[in-house]
């Protein structure tokens, strides 16, 4: 019986991403996951090949699949680049990052956690409206950032 595979994009990432894909690929092939991937650049490799971090044709690659799977991403520090996974979350309307917390072993100094963390992912500090305000020469002295709040995201 063959699987009918699902379309999803895969962003190997920078650093220790294309490693840490390779374990995340391995682990879903042995379970039978009937993923094909479409691999696309993003980060500092996608910055020496593109001149973008994140090019639009990964972008049109996920809103094509609507799925995907990232590594960690290094976003180029000056040079105007807001960061990657801001631009993702973005784009791509991406509300609410969900982390589950349970005890597996048990034994340990906490037992029984079984928790789920909701966080707001696209206003607040996530807004980015950051700017600098120089002093005495140093152009970084005082950094500014302002979170914004709106109505929808405050429900």
């Amino acid at each position: 019986m063959s699987a009918q595979k699902i379309p999803a994009t895969l962003i190997a990432g920078d650093g220790i991403g294309p490693e840490i894909m390779d374990a995340a690929l391995a682990a879903l092939d042995a379970v039978g996951a009937p993923f094909e991937w479409d691999a696309q650049p993003a980060g500092m490799g996608a910055l020496k090949t593109h001149g973008d971090p994140l090019p639009e044709a990964t972008l049109e690659s996920i809103r094509r699949t609507r799925l995907g799977l990232k590594g960690p991403l290094e976003t180029p520090v000056g040079g105007g680049f807001r960061s990657i996974n801001v631009r993702l979350r973005e784009a791509f309307k991406l509300y609410a990052n969900i982390r589950p917390a349970r005890t597996l072993i048990p034994g340990g100094r906490y037992d029984n956690i079984d928790l789920i963390v909701c966080r707001e992912n696209l206003e607040g500090l996530y807004m980015g409206y950051e700017h600098f305000i120089p002093i005495e020469g140093d152009p970084h002295a005082v950094a500014m950032s302002t979170g914004v709040n709106t109505r929808q995201g405050a429900r």
